[in-house]
Order: C-alpha cells, then sequence, then structure tokens
C-alpha cells in the first residue's frame, strides 16, 4: 500500500471528513466519526475508487454528488463528464458549499454546487445519469425519503452509489466482552441511524431501484494508537450512561493500551457501498 506524507494526510483528512449531521435536524448530534480511525482514510479512498468505477461516468453525462462537502467528488465528476456534461453538489452546510465553490473556481473546475439536501434535491424527475451518496445515511432520521428522492432524479437507466458505515460492525479488541459490549451498544445509541449500511439495498430497492452490486471496506484503526480517540469517547459515554462502571473502562483502556503494546490489537468498523440503478 503506497505510504501518504503529512501534507497529503491532511488533505486527506479534509477530503474524506463525515458528512455534517445537519442533513436532519431532527436526528441526533453526530457523536461518532470515522476520522477517529486513524487509518481509515486509505480504506475510504479504495472504496471510493470502487464507487468511481461503478459509476464509470461517460463524457456528455450528467452527475450529482448528495453532500458533496468540499466539492472534491464533484470536480472529479465534471473532469469525466467534460464540457458536454454537467457535475453538481448538494451540501446543506453553508461554509463547506463556499469552501467547494472556492476550490472549484481556483481549479478552473466546471463543477457546480446548490444549497439543498438529501430530503429536497433541488432538480427536477429525471435530471441525472449518475448519482453519489457519501456516509449521508447514518444522519438520517427518515432514510426512506432520501432514498425516493435519489430514485426521482435518476434518468431511467440512470446509476447511484450509496456509501455509508454501519456501527453495528464494529470491532473492539482486547478487553472483557461484555464491556466491549456496552462500548459498542452505547455507540449504536449515540449515532442516528447506526446500521445505515446493511439497509441501504432495501432502502433503495424500496425506492424502485435495482441493486447491481455491494462493496465493502473495513476500516481499521491504526494499531500503534491503543484505543484512540473514539474509544476514550464512547467509553466515557457509557460509564455517563451507568452501561459500565470507571473502573470497567480504565480496565478496558489498559488493555488496549496493552494491545498496542504487544500488537494483539483490532478496531475496526466496515462500511458499504451499494450501486444501484433506475429501470428503463
Amino acid at each position: 500500500m503506497p505510504q501518504t506524507t503529512a501534507s497529503a494526510q491532511d488533505r486527506l483528512s479534509d477530503t474524506y471528513a463525515p458528512r455534517p449531521d445537519r442533513f436532519d435536524r431532527a436526528g441526533q448530534d453526530q457523536l461518532v466519526d470515522v476520522r477517529d480511525l486513524h487509518a481509515a482514510l486509505p480504506g475510504i479512498h479504495r472504496l471510493r475508487n470502487w464507487a468511481h468505477d461503478a459509476l464509470a461516468l461517460r463524457p456528455g453525462e450528467h452527475a450529482v454528488d448528495i453532500g458533496s462537502g468540499t466539492g472534491s467528488e464533484v470536480m472529479a465528476f465534471a473532469d469525466a463528464v467534460g464540457p458536454t456534461g454537467a457535475a453538481v453538489g448538494v451540501e446543506p452546510d453553508p461554509h463547506l458549499l463556499a469552501s467547494a465553490e472556492r476550490r472549484a473556481e481556483q481549479a478552473g473546475s466546471r463543477a457546480k454546487f446548490h444549497s439543498g439536501d438529501a430530503y429536497g434535491l433541488p432538480f427536477g424527475a429525471d435530471s441525472f445519469d449518475a448519482a453519489l451518496c457519501e456516509r449521508v445515511f447514518q444522519h438520517l432520521t427518515a432514510p426512506a425519503r432520501a432514498a425516493a428522492e435519489i430514485a426521482r432524479v435518476l434518468r431511467p437507466g440512470g446509476r447511484a452509489v450509496v456509501v455509508d458505515v454501519d456501527w453495528g460492525t464494529a470491532i473492539v479488541h482486547p478487553g472483557d466482552r461484555s464491556v466491549v459490549r456496552e462500548v459498542i451498544d452505547t455507540l449504536v445509541a449515540a449515532t442516528t441511524n447506526p446500521f445505515s449500511g446493511r439497509r441501504l439495498p432495501g432502502l433503495l430497492t424500496t425506492a424502485g431501484l435495482v441493486i447491481d452490486d455491494i462493496g465493502s471496506h473495513a476500516l481499521v484503526q491504526d494499531r500503534t494508537v491503543g484505543a484512540g480517540a473514539l474509544v476514550q469517547r464512547i467509553s466515557a459515554m457509557a460509564v455517563a450512561r451507568g452501561a459500565i462502571g470507571e473502573a470497567q473502562r480504565d480496565a478496558l483502556l489498559a488493555d488496549l493500551a496493552g494491545g498496542a503494546e504487544n500488537g494483539d490489537i483490532h478496531l475496526s468498523v466496515t462500511m458499504f457501498a451499494v450501486l444501484a440503478r433506475k429501470p428503463e
């Protein structure tokens, strides 16, 4: 696997930052963050490459990124569809939207950006040949509405890739199994739509799309960092909600620190990507 320089890693951290919870103001504040998995970025990068290959954009097509953040994927779309096509991003956060517009202008990209959210895309029906929606569904209280919006804006024969994490797949090792279970249950409770990864095929099928493929990648934390920020924070929440005691938390963190020293440690979560198409 190619190594990533410090400056490149900073750019990746910005590019791959999780989408804001403002996609659904009724949802809980998002308290889990895949940036805490320090080795997660290469895995996300591989899954994004899979998504681009699956969408297989062609010159002249129209593509949309729902939850476009700082606009990196929209600019890649713009390069793929060329001057006869269209690449647009939809983003509810005005700061990210402004950043995306600045980046596109500086890069001389034809990418365009619109304010909007996953529940109400500002486009007519049958507008796009391809759609991408990454790490949005875990923030939604009504993900079926978002799936229906994706189906609505796709043209017949159009394809979509929807990507999200499934926090029910989290692994924390070593540690007392009952304590680990309570910590993971706390993580799940802290997420608006924690099992979004496994639900994507069903949601998209119900919206009228056909599932063509499913990809996945485990996001694995750097083995040298011990518990890491995510487990530190979630285990503290587990203590606060009375699920475990402070002594149990201390023992878990000590086990993970020891595992980092002797190599017997594994912390990960799985992200899924679903390729779907709208019947012609």
